[in-house]
């Protein structure tokens, strides 16, 4: 694949990332498949892991760290995220920023995730959660411009809430945040109203996450469908989410052209906003990377085929569980 300049860090990185916040704690998933996966990811051009702490207690962070190893003769870049002191997603309109990001916390976890990567250096480190009221609070920015004059973080983001993506503005606007990750897709359109307009304005390279919807644009979602214990998207299709969802995906489905798959669709309609740097799928198996590569390597869709999707924008009020 080719490489775009990764906004003002002028990073050369491919349309296609890699989430990984699926290999390490959703069900269903095999370590040997996630790292053939992985192999392929890295085979194919694809130039930017995602992670966190909080995916798995570092068990993502090391599972990166693996693959950087095995292929030290490419430049992969790496983000992660620093978990929220209270262990609490989605953050709240009354936490603070002590109960989330106090300064020695920022530290403590960015050590953590350099130890469970083996790196001396950490690409794009993040926070996991936030809110704007947050936004002038000089500790936060004394803590993150110490690990960047250290030389242990090159660049500072922001992975905005779901369904909130005016909760970062006022900290953009700061100039101190350099990537901003933000979901993205047919149905969460809202990002385009204010916040790619200012990313764009500003030089901020954005990450668009959950191209899929947690997998209902992937064509993954029935009615009937079930999931494990443990597993985010049992909560997230829940009884008033799930009935909703497969009906507009059905609607989706149905306004597409016949040759047109829907899981394609829904990834080439990410990419082809302007504002886009890369964005993240999860890809827990070599047949996951093969079917995302080859979507992306199509390019951006077309206007008319961009019109017509975005008439199933769907927006949405952030719920307690929508992390």
């Amino acid at each position: 694949m080719n490489t775009s300049s990764f906004g003002r860090l002028g990073w050369p990185v491919a349309p296609l990332g890699y989430g990984m916040w699926g290999l390490a704690n959703w069900s269903g998933t095999d370590a040997d498949e996630v790292g053939a996966a992985l192999d392929a990811a890295v085979a194919a051009g694809i130039t930017f892991f995602d992670t966190a702490w909080g995916y798995g207690r570092g068990a993502s962070e090391r599972i990166l760290g693996t693959l950087l190893r095995a292929h030290p003769e490419r430049r992969l870049f790496t983000a992660t995220k620093i978990p929220p002191k209270n262990m609490a997603w989605p953050s709240r309109r009354e936490f603070t920023l002590d109960d989330c990001f106090p300064p020695d916390h920022i530290r403590a976890y960015a050590e953590k995730s350099l130890e469970n990567l083996g790196l001396p250096r950490i690409d794009l480190l993040q926070f996991h959660v936030w809110e704007d009221g947050w936004a002038r609070d000089e500790r936060w920015q004394r803590a993150m411009d110490d690990l960047r004059r250290e030389g242990l973080i090159a660049a500072v983001g922001v992975s905005v809430n779901r369904w909130e993506p005016w909760n970062c503005l006022d900290t953009l606007r700061t100039g101190l945040v350099d990537a901003v990750q933000v979901i993205y897709n047919v149905f969460d359109q809202a990002p385009e109203d204010e916040l790619f307009p200012l990313c764009q304005q500003l030089d901020i390279a954005v990450i668009a996450r959950v191209p899929f919807d947690e997998g209902s644009l992937a064509g993954q979602l029935r009615a009937d469908s079930t999931f494990p214990e443990g597993d985010f998207r049992r909560i997230y299709f829940g009884p008033e989410n799930l009935g909703p969802t497969v009906a507009r995906v059905e609607a989706l489905r149905a306004a597409l052209p016949a040759d047109r798959p829907l899981a394609e669709a829904a990834l080439r309609f990410a990419i082809s906003h302007p504002a886009v740097h890369t964005v993240i799928p999860g890809m827990r198996r070599p047949a996951h990377v093969r079917a995302n590569v080859d979507a992306v390597t199509r390019g951006a869709l077309a206007s008319p085929d961009i019109a017509l999707l975005r008439a199933h924008r769907w927006d949405r009020t952030p719920a307690a569980w929508s992390l």
